[in-house]
């Protein structure tokens, strides 16, 4: 039975054993409440005559009482809190007689502040006593903020559909025991089923009016009406009955992070498939291949990559360029057309609803500076499965370049949660190429609006004394860009043959593989390090939950005892007991793989057979892959050239970049980098360090070489000296 707490006859989205912090809290400030009305009762004189002092009096020593009842109660509810692990809920099947109790305070703490406010509001400006009456203002504001915020509290954490997952629940126990009471199994009838539809339909319109309120600022069209209930009927499908609070997936994550590094650990230590050491998550073995930047036409076309991840970072306008050049905003002044047509620019582009001052098209202007580059469209209109993109000419490498952007609003990523497979629009139809829907949507609205304005025929036609009509069609993007790039790509090779595109950072989700394979003749993807990006669809997702379930059940430890050991200031704790015992045993990691392969394979709940949990076909990122690692080298290690040890003394990791398998990257790698390793300044780093790495070795050579040919001559003199000498 998993841990979601049940009182007041529903479910809440909260566990049992998640009180601990916010009981902790509740205590501290109470007890400073506490002692301060003790010291105030003691050491200021109340003269009981006088109306408004005596009832401040004995308000006073009324809410020292209460004080202390609550006290009492939330020192009962840590200590039950405490106990026993994550799935462990028996330990703590006294913690609803104590919330009762606090809820009961609650209505008495509320009852009396209300008292005390009626007379703060009668009696404070009259009142002859000055310092209990800043007192006493001081407490009732304190816990006045107290009780909003725990009310606030139990709003987030109730939960809908929680009086019927009670009752689902109940039923299926019921169902059990007769079963196992009288020897016989039931079929799996629709009689039976429907409490689990009802639950199913309610977690759903939960999910739908999570969605409206999350992207109320969106109105309330048709097109995100029916993107909100796919995306709810995905949501609730996927966290299908399983009783998992957030919390749980917290420390889930926190465990899978140690198993993940404890299994590579042991891969190294058995040189499992010939691995002998991982890079950012990924095994090293005699068959990996390393991008050979020492060849000269690899060399160019990595260039040609770092080239094209520029108009892949422009295409997020003005809000990317600030994040990058904070010190120098100013630069876009002169690019701005507001500071009027001395300062504007002056060119011919067409812009589409950009704001104002044109901030993004200035920024992409100031972006593109490295090369000779002439933009001649771009649009930032946006809207579920509408995404901005610009196109330009790019006379530097004779190239009409397409450039999409990703996700930098909400309707962007209702885009990207719209992530079932649909079937690319081909002809002749492929039934077996799919596609992440959201950007097959967002393909297609490219793709119209390029005929429809004739926008590549413009480009094309755009300098005929420079040859445009001769230049290659290359398409770029950067996550949700990158997405919708390879499958505009895809949709557009028929009409462009010699088409090119080059995706980074794409979603994992997005291709199903017989597209996969073949997209790799014209499409480049780049991973970097421990992006979670490439590795989230939802099949994916799917492994994920039946990772994070075995990380859940193998845990013997309290839940905050587990989430304690990744905070920064606890890090130096001990490590959970189950990380220790699977420590150094490859017995106990093997059995854990073994474990989490029949989770990851079965489509049945862990814990209740009867629950189908739903399986998608699995979708892949697109082409071949670069994948960009890092290798933190220690300071002893020797198997590194001169070159390498330039970069130690830097205490900088060393990067490198390796051809990747769409398949690769079917499991999410756990890490404090997973979200930063996405981010379209820190690829473009990335690929800057992987030639800066060459660079420095290739120098580094070169000036060994010469002092070692230089400590020869000298050699090869001081011999023939010695030599002429002695015949002397």
């Amino acid at each position: 039975m998993m841990p979601g707490l049940v009182v007041f006859r529903r479910r809440w989205s909260v566990g049992s054993d998640d009180l601990v912090v916010p009981g902790a809290f509740l205590l501290t400030i109470h007890f400073i409440c506490f002692v301060i009305v003790s010291v105030s009762l003691v050491i200021f004189e109340y003269n009981t005559r006088i109306l408004s002092v005596k009832l401040l009096f004995y308000h006073l020593i009324g809410y020292l009482l209460i004080l202390f009842f609550s006290i009492c109660v939330e020192i009962g509810i840590c200590v039950i809190s405490m106990r026993g692990s994550i799935l462990d809920a028996e330990a703590r099947t006294s913690i609803n007689i104590w919330i009762y109790l606090k809820s009961l305070v609650i209505l008495f703490d509320i009852a009396w502040l209300i008292v005390g406010s009626v007379w703060l509001g009668h009696y404070y400006s009259t009142s002859p006593i000055d310092d209990p009456k800043k007192v006493y203002i001081a407490i009732i504001i304190c816990n006045w903020v107290l009780v909003v915020i725990t009310l606030i509290t139990i709003w987030c954490t109730f939960d809908a559909a929680g009086r019927s997952w009670v009752k689902m629940k109940k039923y299926q126990r019921s169902m059990r025991e007769t079963e196992s009471r009288f020897n016989y199994k039931r079929s799996n009838s629709m009689n039976r089923n429907w409490r689990q539809r009802k639950v199913m339909r309610a977690y759903q319109d939960s999910w739908d009016h999570r969605c409206r309120l999350l992207f109320c600022c969106m109105g309330s069209s048709e097109r995100n009406r029916n993107s909100f209930t796919d995306i709810a009927r995905l949501l609730s499908d996927f966290f299908r009955e399983l009783d998992v609070v957030p919390s749980d997936v917290v420390a889930g994550l926190v465990l899978l992070r140690k198993f993940q590094r404890l299994e590579r650990e042991a891969i190294v230590r058995q040189r499992k498939n010939g691995t002998y050491e991982f890079l950012s998550g990924v095994p090293i073995t005699e068959r990996t291949q390393f991008l050979a930047l020492n060849d000269a036409k690899n060399y160019d076309f990595f260039q040609t990559v770092i080239h094209y991840m520029y108009f892949a970072q422009g295409a997020y306008g003005w809000p990317m360029y600030v994040i990058i050049n904070r010190t120098k905003m100013w630069h876009l002044l002169p690019e701005l057309k507001c500071f009027g047509c001395f300062c504007g620019s002056g060119d011919d582009a067409e812009v589409i609803q950009d704001n104002c001052c044109l901030c993004n098209y200035a920024a992409l202007k100031k972006t593109l500076q490295m090369g000779d580059i002439d933009i001649v469209y771009a649009t930032y209109h946006v809207d579920v499965g509408e995404t901005p993109f610009f196109v330009a000419v790019d006379y530097t490498h004779r190239a009409i370049v397409i450039s999409i952007r990703g996700t930098l609003s909400m309707k962007d990523i209702l885009t990207d949660l719209n992530a079932e497979g649909e079937v690319l629009p081909l002809q002749p139809p492929r039934d077996d190429w799919l596609g992440h829907k959201g950007m097959v949507q967002a393909a297609i609205y490219i793709k119209n609006k390029l005929q429809e304005d004739n926008i590549i025929e413009k480009a094309l036609q755009r300098n005929p004394d420079r040859q445009t009509h001769s230049f290659d069609l290359v398409l770029v993007g950067h996550s949700l860009g990158a997405g919708t790039a390879a499958i505009l790509a895809i949709l557009l090779k028929p009409d462009y043959p010699t088409l090119q595109c080059f995706s980074y950072s794409p979603p994992g989700g997005l291709l199903s593989m017989p597209a996969v394979e073949y997209s790799k003749s014209f499409i480049t993807s780049v991973v970097l390090g421990k992006d979670v990006v490439p590795r989230i669809g939802l099949n994916q997702m799917e492994a994920l939950r039946a990772d994070l379930i075995n990380a859940i059940q193998r845990s013997v430890d309290p839940k905050w005892k587990t989430i304690s050991c990744s905070v920064i200031c606890c890090g130096c704790g001990p490590e959970p007991t189950s990380v220790v015992n699977m420590s150094g045993q490859d017995t106990h990691i093997n059995q854990y793989q073994e474990e989490r392969g029949t989770a990851r394979s079965t489509s049945a709940h862990p814990t209740d057979s009867s629950i189908a949990l739903t399986l998608h076909q699995p979708l892949y990122p697109p082409g071949r892959i670069i994948h960009i690692v890092r290798h933190h080298p220690k300071a002893e290690e020797q198997k590194y050239d001169s070159g390498w040890r330039n970069v130690l003394k830097n205490r900088e990791p060393v990067y490198q970049a390796i051809w990747a398998d769409s398949t690769d990257f079917d499991e999410v790698l756990i890490s404090p980098v997973m979200l930063q390793d996405h981010m379209p300044d820190k690829v473009l780093a990335a690929l800057k360090k992987v030639v800066s790495c060459r660079d420095r070795t290739v120098k580094a050579c070169t000036s060994r070489r010469r002092n070692d040919n230089t400590t020869v001559t000298t050699t090869t003199t001081t011999t023939t000296t010695q030599n002429t000498d002695t015949r002397l």
